[in-house]
């Protein structure tokens, strides 16, 4: 039976906890000084505390998973770290925070693994990029992919210097998606549509889409393509959603890269 502790059950990491619960060999506890978050990780079945020193004083953790805001990541580490088994993993999900950063505060025996999970994972459709600190085994990574497939799909980058560009793009992505079906929206009732009819449209139209587009042998510029007739009303939108200078591609360059700056300031300031 392998420990799992987890430092902040709040929406991510209680995203995480609820769809953890039902993995066989693993016994959840929650470390959250919330008294409503406390009560929620408790009601899925997990045991929690309101501070790491109110664990039994023989608890040990085969995994520890920190989901608390990054600026306290390094003290949750320097605290915990005596309640890590020998060889233990370490899995933070905190913006910015790199393996370098955490390594200064934990054992020196510990396996650190540093995972981007999105907001989709709360419904189990999440997508999680992880990184390791090079001293992670087959095994080490197994044990994180099992824990964080339970909320989506799991994939490894070689380089953690990638993590920023990651945060902007899937961690931060789900905004801009929400924010498309704003704007997509907005474009169909000053178009003259009823709001709740353009509210409808636009969701049901990228839900379509986008599970077109997953199809592993889809290739979103062919399936554009075949939308596209010559001269046709989706050629007249494409002609101003591709323009090269005010369209949609370099408009979302810019978000991307404003978002992977804030994270590379965020981590510098953890």
């Amino acid at each position: 039976m392998k420990n799992v502790l987890l430092i902040g059950a709040g929406n991510m990491g209680f995203a995480m906890l609820r769809s953890w619960i039902g993995i066989a060999g693993h016994r959840f506890a929650v470390v959250e000084v919330n008294d409503v978050l406390q009560k929620r990780a408790e009601d899925v079945g997990a045991t929690s505390y309101a501070d790491l020193s109110d664990l039994p004083p023989d608890y040990k953790a085969d995994i520890l998973v920190i989901a608390t805001k990054p600026q306290t990541v390094a003290d949750v580490i320097a605290v915990a770290r005596d309640r890590l088994t020998l060889g233990g993993l370490i899995i933070s999900i905190a913006a910015g925070v790199t393996i370098k950063g955490m390594r200064q505060n934990a054992r020196e025996d510990a396996v650190i693994i540093r995972a981007m999970p999105n907001t989709p994972a709360a419904i189990g459709e999440g997508m999680i990029v992880c990184c390791d600190g090079g001293n992670a085994h087959t095994a080490d990574r197994e044990r994180a992919e099992t824990l964080l497939s339970a909320v989506g799909r799991v994939v490894f980058v070689g380089d953690e210097g990638k993590m920023d560009t990651v945060t902007a793009v899937s961690g931060s992505g789900p905004a801009y998606v929400f924010y498309f079906l704003e704007a997509f929206s907005a474009a169909g009732v000053s178009a003259g549509l009823p709001p709740d009819i353009a509210m409808l449209l636009a969701k049901q139209t990228l839900y379509g889409a986008i599970k077109m587009a997953l199809d592993p042998k889809a290739d979103p510029s062919t399936l554009r393509a075949q939308v596209t007739s010559p001269n046709g009303t989706t050629a007249a939108g494409l002609s101003v959603l591709m323009d090269a200078d005010d369209g949609l591609a370099p408009l979302l360059r810019r978000a991307v890269e404003a978002a992977r700056l804030r994270s590379a300031e965020l981590g510098k300031l953890a």
